[in-house]
């Protein structure tokens, strides 16, 4: 009985430990997880813009926008709400964001409906699940937002 005793006392410590410290860094890696998957894409686009377009023009089909503009809209989107994410400024917003870039995705590519390849598909959900979590609990303490919070209050 001792022994289970003392094992408690050591989980009750490391809990401590984690919930002082793990919910920060997990949020900071998370932010820094999502945001690459758009930054990559972002890259991508940029590296080859008359593709982007092209790509926007023949496969994506967003509705109500011209291939041009959604081009830019979509890459831009990616890679300032990307940053912002990264260091936490505007964090909610940013992650607002993204989820709505990535809901447009699904909407706009229908090969992503393609049954024979789900991966693809899920991947967006992960994304927009992981989004939700940032938008639900914020950036945390190591972000620029909560460091300004912390200026601003006293």
């Amino acid at each position: 009985m001792k022994s289970f005793l003392r094992v408690h006392q050591v989980s009750l410590h490391v809990d401590r430990f984690l919930q002082k410290y793990c919910p920060d860094m997990f949020s900071l890696g998370l932010r820094i997880f999502i945001s690459w998957q758009f930054l990559k894409s972002a890259v991508a686009k940029l590296g080859d813009w008359t593709a982007t377009i092209e790509l926007f023009r023949d496969e994506y089909q967003v509705p109500f926008l011209s291939p041009e503009f959604a081009a830019f809209a979509g890459t831009a989107g990616e890679l300032i709400f990307s940053v912002l994410l990264i260091v936490g400024v505007f964090a909610r917003l940013s992650a607002v964001g993204l989820l709505l870039v990535n809901i447009m995705a699904v909407v706009s590519y229908p090969i992503l409906w393609n049954l024979d390849c789900p991966a693809a598909l899920n991947d967006h959900f992960y994304w927009g699940i992981l989004l939700c979590v940032n938008i639900v609990f914020g950036a945390g303490r190591i972000s620029i937002d909560y460091w300004l919070a912390k200026l601003f209050k006293s």
